[in-house]
């Protein structure tokens, strides 16, 4: 897709799922299930239903899970759960909307009588969500089966730490909040953290997919110069293609005004194939 649209694309694996060593908690949650211990699950991903029932079938018939399921009604963190939900049959009592942050779940569940609420967790806790529900009232139980991890093959992203330190990068984006975490681990572990920190500040323009991945980056002094109307790949990309010029000539211009050098007046005005800003 960036390449569709006239950018040179660096991809830079930061992040790998993986399930628990220990699948006890998995197997004893669909049990509680079962024993009618919750009555509203919030699905925060799909790749973490994945692993539930891959982990599941190794012990037990698929259709046990799904019938533990039906017994509790589903929240559904936006669509990406949804699809194995449905090939399980199992019913979904709300699809949260865009922007499909925590706080949106929590409106969700504030118009619902639930109040014993499990929530399949993604790659690590969401503690201001879960404390959010228990000041509705809930008692809140996190089910962890899979967590985050750097990738097995961390080149790439050494890679991607070297080149933004260089300022051989014009754009980045990022989709989660992990990837950030782990470039600026490996960037550390590298002695290039202060380094990529300045250049993403001052010379790179950042695209945040969404508010979450917006509030991770300000939280680091970076406040993403392009976010789309909707947290999607697809538009990210098309903003940045359309943004990314006109973001990075400000930029580079405000970096001559502190610096108090001559202003260039030959900045390039176009997503072009000749001058493409160079995309992590």
């Amino acid at each position: 897709m960036i390449l569709r649209l006239g950018g040179n694309a660096l991809v830079a694996p930061s992040v790998q799922e993986r399930a628990l060593d220990d699948h006890g908690e998995a197997l004893r949650f669909i049990s509680r299930l079962e024993a009618d211990e919750f009555d509203l699950l919030i699905c925060m991903t799909g790749a973490g239903l994945t692993f539930l029932r891959d982990l599941a079938v190794v012990q037990m018939p698929v259709e046990r899970m799904a019938a533990a399921l039906r017994r509790v009604a589903i929240v559904s963190r936006g669509p990406k759960p949804v699809p194995l939900l449905r090939s399980l049959n199992v019913p979904i009592a709300v699809v949260v909307p865009e922007p499909n942050t925590w706080k949106e779940i929590v409106k969700a569940v504030e118009a619902r009588p639930e109040r014993r609420i499990a929530v399949q967790e993604y790659g690590r806790p969401n503690l201001e969500m879960n404390k959010a529900l228990e000041a509705l009232g809930a008692t809140v139980t996190p089910i962890a089966i899979y967590r985050w991890e750097l990738p097995s093959d961390i080149e790439p992203l050494r890679e991607a730490a070297r080149r933004l330190a260089a300022g051989e990068i014009d754009v980045a984006l990022f989709t989660s909040s992990i990837q950030l975490d782990h470039l600026l681990e490996i960037a550390r572990d590298m002695h290039l953290e202060h380094q990529v920190l300045e250049r993403l500040r001052t010379d790179v323009a950042i695209a945040s997919v969404g508010p979450v991945m917006t509030a991770s980056l300000e939280s680091y002094g970076l406040p993403p110069d392009i976010v789309p109307n909707h947290p999607k790949m697809g538009s990210l990309v098309k903003a940045a293609a359309e943004s990314a010029v006109k973001v990075l000539a400000t930029k580079h211009n405000l970096l001559r005004a502190t610096l108090d050098l001559p202003q260039n007046t030959n900045a390039s005005a176009g997503f072009e194939a000749n001058d493409s800003p160079r995309t992590e």
